[in-house]
């Protein structure tokens, strides 16, 4: 099964890129799907994509319920 996981971007890269922090995983996504993405938004990765921004509350409501279900976000 895959999900697609809320994500804190840390930074901006060249070419429609970001860093993002995924529990304390570094990874580089695609911006491709989104727009107006900024460091310090929360976006849901899926596949190496954004595919959506999120509020800081539903992103942190997310990963809650992903923390009761046991899984690390």
């Amino acid at each position: 099964m895959c999900l697609a996981i809320p994500a804190l971007v840390t930074e901006l890269l060249p070419d429609g890129m970001a860093r993002i922090d995924l529990d304390g995983v570094r990874k580089e996504i695609s911006l491709a799907l989104v727009e107006d993405v900024a460091p310090g938004d929360y976006v849901i990765v899926h596949v190496g994509f954004a595919l959506q921004k999120l509020d800081p509350e539903e992103a942190a409501q997310t990963l809650a319920l992903f923390a009761e279900m046991g899984g690390q976000a």
